[in-house]
């Protein structure tokens, strides 16, 4: 197997998180198909690392849902399951309520002078793989002014089980176009400090994009 070359992210920090970085997006640009086995030796060689960090990375992976690790038979990119999805999803909506609620009236200054900027970028309209990515950050830096760790290590763990998906369905301009819209209504209420509309706003968005997620696992695109 042969494997294009992608900008590969990670390249500070510890070798076993640039090891985890660079395979993650392996991963994230479809290199291997779901449920195909993950080629250990050549992306050892690839990324220019022995055996031991490339399957410390393959369990931080597993546990963020990238892979299924397989007891003396090699690991596997997992299979997505819809069910679990929607769980996810699920649970996922009940944080972005509570982050709402305490966002609004405990973001600092700094906190809302990020947010702004991340907005604006994704007003910019930028390609889909850096859409994701700024809105990827757009959520964490809302859930970062709930000034709750507990609550930010939570969402962060909740957020890597869905990442993959999510650069999938934001190739979609039809569903980019309504996140952002839906994005203008969430910064209306931030900027309010209306905390229970914003609360609400913020968990509409997460089932709308979880619907549009699973949509897309069903094949049945984007609807308009």
């Amino acid at each position: 197997m042969t494997f294009a070359q992608p900008d590969e992210t990670g390249e500070g920090g510890s070798l076993h998180e640039q090891t985890v970085n660079k395979l993650r997006m392996v991963l994230l640009n479809g290199e291997l198909s779901d449920g195909a086995r993950i080629p250990e030796a050549q992306l050892c060689l690839r990324f220019g690392v022995s055996r031991t960090p490339l399957r410390e990375a393959l369990k931080v992976l597993a546990a963020e849902g990238f892979v299924e690790l397989r007891p003396n038979r090699g690991s596997i990119v997992a299979p997505i399951d819809p069910l679990d999805v929607a769980h996810v999803f699920e649970l996922k909506g009940a944080i972005e309520n509570q982050i709402g609620l305490l966002a609004a009236v405990r973001a600092t200054p700094e906190d809302r002078a990020r947010i702004e900027r991340v907005h604006g970028a994704l007003g910019a309209h930028p390609a889909p793989t850096a859409y994701t990515e700024l809105n990827q950050e757009f959520h964490r830096a809302l859930a970062s002014a709930t000034q709750n760790p507990v609550l930010l290590q939570t969402y962060d763990n909740l957020q890597k089980r869905v990442l993959r998906l999510r650069f999938v369905v934001n190739e979609n301009p039809v569903r980019v176009a309504q996140s952002f819209d839906e994005h203008e209504a969430i910064m209306t209420a931030f900027r309010a400090r209306a905390r229970l509309d914003l609360a609400e706003r913020l968990a509409e968005h997460n089932r709308l994009t979880g619907e549009a997620v699973l949509r897309t696992l069903r094949g049945e695109g984007i609807a308009t």
